[in-house]
């Protein structure tokens, strides 16, 4: 059975996306919650199941000698044993666009990710948000605009049916939520969505039952 190791779920945006691909995937999996940044941490990270990928999360092992880190990578290698169905739009011009903007999550927007780090659990007062982070939050109106207008159809996600671009764009939903940033108004439908669908519904339970605390995460924002 494939083994999920992954941070706590209140906090870790990566492992949230990683999570939220092995359930899209429709396989079994063991899930493993390891606390981040309490005491043990440091020792805990430099165990036989974190070499791999140098001590980060999420991690997917599917066997002794097969590992795969990375959300994206996990996602993929997901998307092979599930059938090749389950991640991606079928369409060939969605499909590109659906890769490029999982690419672009994963290595873009810096000061949305520094600024606003994932807090599940809370909600704060709406602050402005710095240029830099306005910036980042009109490029993902731009995409999820341009996904939902040309390949939206009738369905509630940015391809139509829930799929690799959501995973990866999920933790960005719960930012704006916590903070209550600024988004254009089309928007508030796909974010609903995206809270409401029964894997976030799951994570989101389990975040809220947890009683770790992170200090370094809870700062209400400047």
């Amino acid at each position: 059975m494939l083994k999920l190791f992954i941070g706590n779920k209140a906090y870790s945006s990566w492992s949230l996306r990683g999570w939220l691909a092995a359930k899209q995937s429709g396989l079994p999996f063991e899930e493993v919650v390891v606390p981040l940044y309490d005491e043990s941490w440091e020792k805990r990270r430099e165990g036989d199941e974190f070499a791999p990928s140098s001590g980060k999360v999420p991690i997917l092992w599917a066997g002794d000698d097969l590992v795969v880190w990375d959300s994206l990578a996990i996602i993929e290698y997901l998307n092979e044993k599930s059938g090749g169905d389950r991640f991606w739009p079928q369409d060939e011009a969605a499909r590109a666009m659906a890769r490029s903007m999982a690419a672009e999550m994963h290595s873009s927007f810096a000061a949305l990710r520094r600024e606003h780090s994932m807090n599940i659990r809370r909600i704060y007062e709406a602050v402005p948000p710095s240029p830099e982070v306005m910036q980042d939050i009109n490029r993902i109106m731009q995409l999820w605009a341009e996904a939902r207008a040309r390949f939206g159809g009738t369905g509630d996600f940015l391809f139509g049916e829930f799929g690799a671009a959501d995973i990866m764009f999920a933790p960005v939903v719960t930012r704006f939520i916590t903070y209550q940033l600024p988004i254009a108004r089309f928007a508030e439908g796909y974010m609903q969505a995206i809270i409401a669908h029964p894997f976030m519904q799951e994570w989101i339970g389990g975040a809220q039952a947890e009683d770790w605390v992170i200090e370094k995460f809870e700062q209400i924002p400047a």
